[in-house]
């Protein structure tokens, strides 16, 4: 897992061959005023817009989630989100079988570090990481950019 800001973003374009297309389209997009909804970025490269109120450590924790095939870089737009952290190989109670499909698995751990990102800053998440997003007061926009491996 990595938590930075937009500033720093390009350090991290060497991790994977499309993170830096990733980090572009961030860029040159006024996410402030994009409406909620999914978008195709590119190959390889999904955006995922939401705004909605925070949730509950209790809601947030109940979707304990990784994922297979796709690097997600989270980043918040408007307001401040905490997520939940662990390792998947500290996780040992799986809620429910893979999903395919969705690229999801859930886990009935609970995270072992909550942490805090403010607009401009951004958490990427590789397929060891389970993470429980979304929680908060208030309203939180957010993009999730889905980075197919």
């Amino acid at each position: 897992m990595i938590i930075d800001s937009m500033a720093n973003a390009s350090r991290y374009a060497s991790l994977h061959p499309l993170l830096a297309d990733a980090f572009a389209w961030i860029s040159i997009t006024d996410l402030d005023n994009e409406a909620d909804g999914k978008s195709d970025i590119a190959d390889g490269l999904k955006a995922i817009i939401s705004t909605a109120p925070g949730k509950t450590t209790e809601a947030a924790t109940a979707k304990f989630e990784c994922h297979n095939r796709n690097i997600d870089i989270q980043l918040c737009i408007r307001g401040t989100e905490t997520i939940g952290w662990r390792p998947r190989g500290d996780c040992h109670q799986p809620n429910g079988d893979f999903q395919d499909e969705k690229d999801v698995q859930f886990f009935h751990d609970a995270p072992h570090t909550f942490f805090q990102l403010q607009a401009g800053q951004f958490a990427i998440f590789f397929p060891e990481d389970v993470h429980a997003p979304m929680i908060g007061e208030g309203s939180i926009k957010k993009l999730v950019v889905k980075v197919r491996i």
